[in-house]
């Protein structure tokens, strides 16, 4: 499933996003579409909370010496998901509620979900 040439951050960020998926599945939301990729950017996970359309970014750091995975999400890279958002929208002509979550991780696994991130 992992490729032994890809860089250890990549293959870090596949399995904090495989973690993620199964953490939110359980809590009951529904898988729609995995690291959808567009020219603005990429969305991590997309789920579905009942009729409401959540986009997550999974955010991984091994420690907090340079801050929590929570900080890492930017001004700049949130306008990157929502413009990839809009893109995801418009070219699978979806109408429905949108939730922005952050799924941020640490070195021992322990999961923050942030519901309505921004």
């Amino acid at each position: 499933m992992f490729n032994k040439n890809k860089s250890s951050h990549l293959i870090r960020g596949e399995k904090s996003e495989q973690i993620a998926q199964q953490y939110l599945i359980k809590q009951g939301l529904q898988s729609v579409e995995k690291n959808y990729l567009c020219k603005h950017g990429e969305l991590d996970l997309i789920m579905r909370d009942q009729e409401t359309l959540v986009i997550i970014e999974v955010r991984y750091r091994k420690s907090s010496k340079f801050g929590c995975a929570e900080e890492s999400i930017t001004p700049v890279k949130q306008s990157r998901i929502i413009a990839s958002t809009q893109h995801y929208l418009l070219v699978n002509k979806i109408k429905s509620a949108i939730r922005f979550d952050v799924i941020a991780m640490s070195g021992n696994n322990e999961i923050n979900w942030i519901k309505n991130a921004f």
